[in-house]
């Protein structure tokens, strides 16, 4: 009963995605970092699902505004996607009201929206309705291309707990082991969170994560 009850469910669902991307009012976006953790959405989607794009790959670097006062802020590194006609990595494909679209450029506003042709994307047991466009967001070169900035531990525990529940163990590995710059330094913040939309782990997310983590040989630094 379950089963059927699920199947009515998506549907449902598909059914009101098809009608909201017929009158342009359904826009999908790809989070391959933050964006894929359901808990730091800010704005009301109408779904998710869990998917995959090629032709791009992911990768640390410095953010590229860096005219933050020094005495007030910290610069830290965040993660893009850069193209590679060879890579593909895992995500979370939003679909939200194309009136929410503001708000997430004002999110990553280090970030250029940049559309994905459909051929690049594959969904797990799911489909775009026609006429919903789909974009992924790309960063900015940082003004700063020699200096080292942190990646924040707060941050990065969205990032992985997201990919954990989307992706199970085998996509949290992949994520570890297929980001490129994992060798910047990681800023302890986790008790005391930086990022404005940290999570908390359970227990067996942050065992799991934190033995990936030395395992890849991740270097960490006090604030």
């Amino acid at each position: 009963m379950s089963a059927l009850v699920d199947k009515a469910l998506k549907d449902d669902w598909r059914r009101e995605r098809e009608r909201l991307a017929t009158g342009g009012d359904l826009i999908a976006y790809f989070g391959y970092g933050s964006l894929v953790n359901r808990d730091t959405l800010r704005t009301k989607i109408v779904g998710a699902s869990a998917a995959r794009v090629s032709g791009w790959r992911r990768e640390w670097q410095p953010r590229p505004d860096l005219t933050l006062d020094p005495e007030t802020a910290i610069h830290a590194s965040l993660l893009t996607a850069r193209r590679d006609a060879a890579a593909t990595i895992d995500g979370l494909l939003v679909f939200d009201h194309i009136e929410n679209l503001p708000a997430v450029d004002l999110r990553e506003s280090d970030y250029q929206r940049c559309l994905v042709p459909l051929d690049r994307l594959t969904l797990v047991d799911d489909t775009v309705p026609a006429g919903c466009p789909v974009y992924i967001y790309e960063a900015d070169p940082p003004e700063d291309q020699q200096s080292v900035y942190p990646i924040l531990h707060s941050y990065l525990d969205a990032v992985l707990q997201g990919f954990y529940r989307e992706h199970g163990e085998e996509g949290l590995r992949a994520f570890i082991d297929g980001t490129a710059n994992f060798q910047t330094p990681i800023l302890r913040d986790r008790d005391w969170p930086i990022y404005p939309r940290a999570v908390r782990l359970a227990d067996e997310e942050r065992i799991l994560i934190d033995t990936l983590l030395e395992a890849r040989g991740v270097r960490f630094v006090d604030r």
